[in-house]
């Protein structure tokens, strides 16, 4: 029926059942959505339990793309190379513990020239002197460095463009390279172990990945309620209340 034979009230009544019929549709589809993240998380953990279960991989193996270190997250790694001091970066509010502090990272040149950066360990800040940092005892020579494959340290929120110096909020790879020259791989590894004999303050009991899926399934929830919601308002107000108001006349 074309809509302008249509009376007042049945044009009324068509609008309300196509936003109703929107809104559940809309509210359903992301309760789906929010299940599919979950899932996509649970996987993400399931992943990085196998990978840490493997072998470790061989040296020569380290990834130089973003492919390869998409295949080799989390996994365990030794290289050998030299540590690079005079390019160590204090990134400053990293926490471990609930604690406030800095990850200390230092680039480590391989036998074929690239570089990779090294995120040392954790260190406490000193609250009254920011500027004030124990000093990290580095090796010369040749050294053994045992720890884990993942992407680079995470941005944090950070107004203007990236600084400079020892203390920093940030260290995007790209500039970080420009600046010192190093051919850095596109990933970083996560020290596990100190080096014997070295006097070594710094903490490394790394976050785990963060794979928050009640969060998801609580929203889903949400999601799928108000749906529900949406739809028995339509169906009480717009067919059992009339029909219960023509039985009762």
């Amino acid at each position: 029926m074309p809509m302008q034979g249509l009376t007042g009230k049945r044009r009324a009544q068509l609008v309300v059942l196509a936003a109703a019929l929107l809104t559940s549709g809309v509210t359903a589809r992301l309760g789906v959505w929010q299940l599919d993240r979950a899932r996509q998380k649970q996987q993400i953990a399931a992943d990085v339990r196998e990978r840490r279960a493997l072998p470790p991989l061989p040296a020569e193996a380290l990834a130089r793309d973003e492919a390869g270190l998409a295949a080799q997250r989390y996994r365990s790694i030794t290289l050998r190379g030299r540590w690079l001091p005079e390019h160590t970066v204090y990134l400053d509010n990293r926490q471990m513990d609930g604690r406030p502090g800095f990850f200390v990272v230092t680039p480590l040149r391989l036998a074929g020239g690239d570089a990779v950066l090294v995120q040392r360990g954790w260190l406490q800040r000193n609250f009254q002197e920011r500027e004030r940092l124990q000093p990290i005892a580095t090796p010369a020579g040749e050294v053994a460095v045992t720890g884990r494959v993942v992407p680079p340290p995470s941005a944090l929120f950070s107004l203007g463009a990236a600084g400079s110096g020892l203390i920093r909020q940030n260290l995007p790879l790209d500039e970080f390279s420009r600046e010192t020259g190093l051919r850095l791989r596109p990933l970083s590894i996560q020290q596990q172990g100190s080096e014997p004999g070295v006097p070594d303050p710094l903490q490394r009991r790394w976050p785990e990945p963060q794979v928050d899926v009640g969060k998801h399934h609580g929203y889903a929830f949400q999601w799928f309620a108000l749906s529900v919601l949406v739809a028995g308002l339509y169906v009480w107000f717009q067919i059992i209340s009339p029909l219960r108001r023509r039985r009762a006349a």
